[in-house]
């Protein structure tokens, strides 16, 4: 297969263009292989781009050709055994023949289909198209963190590189004029006596003389005014201007009781690493805060939180009151926008289930943007999940979805995060 790289400059954005018009041209193909490509991809190379696959068949062209036209027989000499209307079976594959995808050539290269490159950016948007964060609001702005530098007219000092030339050259001008207007009136008037004079038959030497030094007197003070004076320099002017930004913390609950073993656990980091890339494009600033818990919970970093082996049983309100604290001393909701995701297999005592409840309706969800529980587990849900499913049905803040395997990662996320799937606050 021949690979072809474009290396020519975008004169005017040529080939991006056109390169933003194949990806919509084909974006159902592409699309459908970002969807595929999520699910194989590891855990540390979700924010990189990716190589798309089109078959050749779908980048084929529509031809329009003239037909002879009308019903025709035709006979098909050597034929003794098939009749009209009769199924002929597919020939027995050779041996030796090829199992590809391309077209066979009698030059030594095949067809293969079409394989090219998108970015990261590019990936990302086509990979959360369509979704939108839920309640989505934007908190108190942050004006101490973030600056950007603008442009703010002109000022008499500064460096040499920030010279305005043409502001500066503009001013010059004008000095100059100012400055010699009126004697260049004089010397217009005195100019003109001069020609009525020497015009005259009659002799004025003196005369023509007087005026002539007086001409010249004149133009002496003219040509003295400088071209260029330091009171004429502009410079350009800068200033930092805050730019408002919001922040999110983005809280990471997870059970590493006996029950959940690693499998489930990388499933559950998969679906944590979508939600923070999606995050990120709403929000600059984003704190990460991991929670993990057995029957009792603990803040970690992010190696603890996947790795940490652990073993005992299952206590989930021990995570909710841990968050519920971190709340209250770091995150104040008027500040921060809070969002939150637990992931579990469904493993809980059943008294401490309607306790989760209580934390979730009372303490958490009056002071979160949106709170998805993602249940990992192939068997039956057991009370954990049917408490929740009540937060469900009387809270739009919260939603709830079950995987089973890592193919179902990024369907039960698009379900999530679907646009008008939640009405914002």
């Amino acid at each position: 297969m021949a690979n072809f790289i474009d290396r020519r400059l975008n004169s005017k954005n040529k080939s991006t263009v056109n390169r933003q018009r194949f990806i919509r041209r084909y974006k159902s193909q592409i699309k459908k292989s970002v969807e595929q490509a999520i699910n194989k991809r590891g855990v540390t190379d979700v924010d990189r781009g990716e190589n798309i696959t089109i078959t050749k068949k779908d980048l084929s062209e529509p031809i329009f050709h003239q037909d002879k036209g009308g019903v025709k027989d035709r006979v098909h000499p050597g034929n003794d055994q098939f009749v009209t209307g009769d199924q002929i079976k597919r020939p027995p594959q050779q041996q030796g023949q090829g199992s590809g995808e391309g077209d066979a050539s009698d030059s030594g290269e095949g067809d293969d289909d079409f394989v090219f490159s998108i970015s990261k950016d590019e990936y990302l948007n086509l990979l959360f198209e369509d979704l939108e964060l839920p309640n989505l609001e934007k908190n108190q702005l942050d004006k101490l963190i973030d600056y950007k530098t603008v442009r703010s007219g002109y000022c008499a000092e500064g460096v040499a590189s920030n010279i305005d030339i043409v502001k500066s050259l503009q001013g010059s001008i004008a000095r100059r004029i100012a400055m010699t207007s009126g004697k260049r009136k004089e010397l217009k008037i005195l100019e003109s006596e001069l020609t009525v004079l020497v015009d005259d038959k009659h002799e004025h030497i003196q005369e023509i003389k007087s005026l002539k030094d007086q001409i010249t007197i004149l133009e002496n003070k003219i040509s003295k005014v400088p071209f260029i004076d330091t009171f004429d320099l502009r410079f350009r002017n800068f200033a930092k201007q805050p730019v408002p930004t919001s922040k999110a913390v983005m809280f990471c609950l997870m059970d590493v009781s006996g029950s959940m073993d690693q499998a489930t656990k990388d499933i559950a980091k998969r679906f944590y690493i979508l939600l923070y890339l999606f995050l990120t494009r709403t929000y600059k600033t984003i704190d990460v805060v991991y929670i993990r818990h057995h029957t009792q919970a603990k803040e970690v970093d992010e190696q603890e939180f996947f790795y940490s082996q652990e073993t005992g049983g299952t206590i989930a309100s021990s995570a909710l009151e841990l968050m519920v604290k971190i709340m209250a001393e770091r995150y104040n909701e008027s500040e921060w926008n809070i969002y939150a995701a637990q992931a579990s297999d469904g493993d809980n005592w059943a008294d401490d289930s309607p306790r989760c409840k209580k934390l979730l309706t009372e303490s958490i969800l009056p002071k979160a943007r949106y709170f998805s529980y993602i249940e990992i587990t192939q068997r039956p849900h057991q009370t954990l999940w049917q408490q929740y499913q009540q937060v469900a049905l009387s809270s739009e803040h919260f939603a709830m979805q079950h995987i089973e395997t890592v193919e179902d990662i990024y369907p039960v996320f698009r379900e999530l995060f679907k646009k008008n799937n939640k009405k914002a606050a």
